[in-house]
């Protein structure tokens, strides 16, 4: 039962990741208008840029591990069928 919970919070498509990344990304953005309001000049523009930046960083790096994912997946199929 507790697999069975598990395996919905892991990311195994391209369409998830990219969705994940769109929900990254709108949170962001909220902060970062936040932060223009509560800081205004360069300080809430620099604060608004970090936080999406994070988004971008964040969003390469979930693409990168769902490739690795998927290169070792396929490199174990091959293994067991030899």
């Amino acid at each position: 039962m507790l697999g069975k919970i598990t395996r919905l919070f892991v990311i195994k498509t391209r369409l998830e990741a990219f969705l994940i990344i769109y929900a990254l990304a709108l949170g962001a953005v909220e902060r970062g208008s936040v932060y223009l309001e509560r800081f205004p000049g360069l300080g809430g523009k620099l604060l608004f840029l970090a936080c999406t930046g994070a988004v971008f960083m964040a969003g390469g790096k979930i693409l990168d591990c769902l490739k690795f994912e998927q290169a070792e997946r396929e490199r174990g199929a091959t293994t067991a069928a030899e």
